[in-house]
């Protein structure tokens, strides 16, 4: 297969599209890949790095807040067209595939009109502005969540899950042990997303103390760019503190609960795993998307949803408290969750790609 692969922005939009492409290979050995992502986002040098042909264009999304702004953004969307209409006469590709992001936008409608078959992979239960568009020009549309299904155009719309899930289902197990931890009791990890939070982390700071005399453990997930606001807090012997863990996803599979931000990616893992959850949506995220991420596994009885408004060291260890000590509570949690994870998302997304190239 020779594929353009279209992500951008964020690790919940590149890092399935990477798991896209391991399939596709794994699958077809002689494939050839073209990325196209923005020339100033994380995707510049994560793609790159991975051996995989990289072409950088400029696009930036709508500004809600000032829309004379979105003249300059449509000036380079029309660009963007242009450049990838060219980009695609040249590779030949037999299909375009986007993961999100604005960058899909333009590239997507570009293979569009060149006659190109295009799919797409949307990891939120509720489409970014730019999927949403191209759901409109897409031969197919690949869903994470259920509820998305109804959101887009139902003959072309397939639930396939997210393809990272696939990948971690593959994931080594670390042992709590390896890292300092008891292997008799149970583990909480909390982390509110990859680079932290500046109000969780003045909530988590609080909290802290109430893990004092727990009979579980619990590792903290600061982000590096707080790390250092938490070296006063005194720690009790059962609380850890990490800036960043890059196997935290292979600790997971050692632990008990989850307290977390609601993102793609962390929907995937914990779904993957079968992990109980206690989430806290990002409010300053498009459409509250995370909410809306999180409420779809709420409604299925995988996990509690705590806003950030009410987080509090109360409300928290409460949850906590009432999950871990609930057996029968607990293990129905385990099961709801598995049921929402697709642990052969990637290798369907393959399929529904082979189908509209033939």
């Amino acid at each position: 297969m020779k594929a353009i692969v279209v992500a951008g922005g964020t690790g919940g939009h590149i890092y399935p599209a990477i798991a896209i492409m391991g399939k596709i290979k794994e699958k077809e050995p002689d494939s050839e890949f073209l990325y196209i992502g923005t020339n100033d986002r994380m995707e510049k040098d994560i793609i790159p790095n991975l051996g995989i042909e990289f072409i950088g264009l400029e696009m930036t999304g709508l500004n809600r807040s000032n829309p004379l702004s979105n003249v300059e953004v449509l000036r380079k969307f029309k660009k963007a067209i242009k450049e990838s209409r060219s980009i695609i006469k040249n590779f030949k590709p037999d299909i375009v595939i986007g993961a999100g992001g604005y960058i899909t936008a333009p590239v997507l409608y570009a293979a569009h009109k060149e006659g190109i078959p295009t799919l797409i992979h949307e990891q939120n239960s509720i489409p970014g502005v730019s999927n949403k568009f191209i759901g409109n020009f897409a031969d197919k549309i690949c869903v994470s969540l259920p509820n998305s299904i109804n959101l887009f155009p139902k003959n072309k719309v397939v639930y396939t899950g997210n393809p990272r899930s696939e990948e971690i289902i593959k994931v080594e197990k670390l042992s709590k042990t390896k890292i300092g931890f008891k292997n008799n009791k149970k583990l909480v990890v909390v982390v509110m997303g990859s680079l932290g939070s500046t109000t969780m982390t003045l909530k988590i700071k609080e909290l802290i103390p109430a893990f004092n005399d727990k009979d579980y453990q619990v590792l903290i997930i600061t982000g590096k760019k707080y790390y250092d606001e938490y070296k006063d807090i005194k720690l009790s012997d059962n609380v850890k503190l990490e800036p960043f863990m890059d196997n935290l996803i292979n600790l997971l599979k050692d632990s008990d609960l989850i307290v977390s931000r609601a993102g793609a990616s962390t929907i995937a893992e914990i779904t993957a795993i079968g992990l109980p959850a206690v989430l806290v949506p990002s409010p300053y995220v498009t459409n509250n998307h995370q909410y809306k991420n999180a409420k779809e596994l709420e409604d299925a009885g995988a996990c509690v949803i705590v806003t950030e408004e009410d987080f509090s060291k109360d409300t928290i260890i409460s949850e906590i408290d009432k999950l871990l000590s609930d057996e029968k509570g607990y293990n129905k949690m385990v099961e709801c969750s598995k049921k929402l994870g697709i642990t052969d998302s990637a290798t369907r997304i393959y399929e529904e790609a082979r189908k509209i190239i033939r």
